[in-house]
């Protein structure tokens, strides 16, 4: 009796069926891990606009987004665990996710909040919660001071939610490449030309297609052109408390003759 048996066609047909099978699994399974990633994504977000609005509440004002904290003496008081970040390119002082921390409903100390989970910074050297996670908006929670003197716009006392008419349609925080950002890195006209020399001269909305012309640290480059969510997306709190998934092309402010459009509200609280 003959023995049957595969034969060497019929072997190929099935080790390429299994093959483009494994492949469209893991297409798909990739593409559910990125959309998994843009949920946490968003949680993190709703729960840090809570944050800041419960600073808020607490405070009668939005906390800076950057500031040099000093006891009566005029000593530098340190934030809880230290200053965030590398002194070598970083300013040493209080961010915003200092003053909200007792409200985001996270341990200090672990890379949940405020983590991107899906930052794609590719330099060890970056591996601080400043870079490629959340950024606010800097023409709200304002700066105490500022070493370029051209960015005295976003320099003065933080606004409170009464101080902005438009609160549904006013950018709070957003996923961002730096953990202050403003409308000038949303252009590719700034009032001044920004560079690479200030790292918060670099910062970005993740996927914004101005990226590609823009100069950047390296390690910084994937994260800010090529995006973290599926379809170039950010996911963005606005100052009435609301989170929404948006294109980061949503977000471009454009120079035209009379102006920028797309500044106000959506950036400048006007």
């Amino acid at each position: 009796m003959r023995r049957s048996c595969f034969t060497l066609v019929e072997l190929l047909v099935v080790i390429a069926t299994i093959t483009l099978l494994i492949a469209i699994s893991l297409s798909s399974l990739q593409s559910s891990r990125q959309q998994a990633k843009a949920v946490l994504c968003s949680s993190n977000v709703k729960q840090l606009t809570f944050a800041l609005f419960m600073y808020e509440t607490q405070n009668q004002t939005l906390p800076y987004g950057f500031n040099v904290k000093c006891d009566i003496k005029g000593n530098p008081i340190k934030p809880p665990g230290g200053y965030p970040g590398n002194s070598a390119f970083d300013r040493k002082g209080w961010w915003w996710f200092n003053y909200t921390s007792d409200y985001s409903g996270k341990e200090r100390g672990k890379k949940t909040i405020p983590w991107c989970p899906s930052r794609s910074i590719q330099d060890p050297k970056f591996d601080y919660v400043l870079h490629g996670n959340y950024g606010v908006n800097y023409s709200i929670c304002k700066s105490s001071d500022d070493i370029p003197s051209h960015r005295e716009e976003f320099v003065g006392t933080p606004l409170c939610s009464d101080d902005i008419p438009h609160p549904g349609q006013t950018l709070l925080i957003v996923d961002s490449g730096y953990s202050i950002i403003s409308w000038w890195h949303a252009t590719d006209a700034p009032p001044v030309a920004l560079g690479n020399a200030v790292i918060e001269d670099t910062a970005y909305v993740p996927g914004l297609e101005i990226n590609k012309k823009r100069d950047f640290w390296p390690g910084q480059e994937e994260d800010a052109i090529n995006g973290r969510h599926p379809n170039k997306t950010v996911n963005v709190g606005f100052v009435d408390n609301h989170v929404d998934k948006v294109k980061a092309e949503s977000l471009f402010v454009e120079k035209t003759a009379d102006g920028y459009k797309n500044k106000s509200p959506l950036w400048l609280p006007k």
